[in-house]
């Protein structure tokens, strides 16, 4: 890892650099894991359309969702099945491969497979959870609580570095602004690289409505590439996004994913910004 443009630390995965000046990393897939064959569908076809577009890519698919609004909600084929199923998108496609993780007890087993723990923002202050992911030697992104000012995120940063792990994501995904609503402050994406960290933004969690069906969560999904081109012009280093080749039955946050269809135009819109934000110097 080297010292990137301001400051900002290069967090490598392979051939994937986070914070790498004028480059973009897109972090996608569908929400939740359904089904073995859906996995690998959306895997091939966004790592394609990722490809054509000369952007680097990690798969995202979590195994469990641990914090759904209800209890009958799916949440996931659980921790083994699911890390056998992103074990065969790694072995098949070659690609690196995010996952949350919802237990402290479960990290040794997830860093087995997954390439980044990805620390959910409502557990994102939990300081036994951030160790142990540190201590596994992997890169930890930490989704900021929607409940936290980007500032607050320097603690965060400093308990991982604690166990000394320097391979760290921060992820802006919406501050709460009142009954199930979020929104953006794009200047915290500036703050939170004044970490010293690649910042990824979340572009679709960012439209969600938290339980806003009473049941399970709502969304704005028209506004998702608006989103992610503000995040993009406030300087993030990577856009996250859940991505479903039918969000209509998705099992999970269907009402805030970005249609598989719409990916490819915006992809190359994103990267196109970077590059013109790269020459002026961002």
């Amino acid at each position: 890892m080297n010292a990137g443009a301001r400051g900002v630390r290069e967090v490598r995965l392979g051939k994937v650099a986070f914070g790498r000046p004028g480059r973009l990393v897109l972090i996608a897939g569908p929400c939740v894991i359904e089904d073995e064959k859906t996995v690998l569908r959306h895997a091939e076809r966004i790592s394609r359309i990722a490809s054509q577009a000369g952007v680097p890519y990690v798969f995202k698919a979590s195994y469990d969702k641990a914090n759904r609004s209800s209890a009958r909600s799916f949440r996931g084929p659980g921790m083994r099945e699911g890390l056998r199923i992103l074990a065969r998108v790694k072995k098949e496609f070659g690609l690196p491969v995010l996952s949350d993780v919802h237990c402290r007890e479960d990290i040794p087993a997830a860093a087995e497979v997954l390439d980044i723990l990805q620390i959910p923002a409502f557990l994102c202050r939990q300081t036994d959870m951030l160790a142990a992911a540190a201590r596994t030697g992997k890169i930890v992104n930490v989704k900021k609580g929607q409940f936290l000012a980007p500032w607050d995120m320097r603690n965060i940063v400093e308990k991982i570095e604690a166990e000394g792990n320097r391979n760290i994501l921060l992820t802006e995904r919406g501050v709460s602004f009142g009954y199930n609503t979020l929104v953006n402050d794009f200047r915290g994406i500036a703050v939170m690289r004044e970490l010293g960290y690649p910042v990824v933004f979340d572009a679709t969690h960012s439209v969600q409505q938290p339980g806003g069906l009473g049941h399970a969560s709502g969304g704005q999904p028209q506004f998702i590439p608006l989103l992610a081109r503000c995040g993009v012009a406030a300087g993030c280093d990577a856009v996250f996004m859940e991505v479903h080749e039918n969000p209509a039955v998705a099992k999970s946050d269907g009402t805030n994913s970005l249609a598989l269809k719409n990916l490819r135009s915006l992809l190359v819109t994103l990267k196109k910004l970077k590059q013109v934000l790269a020459s002026d110097g961002e």
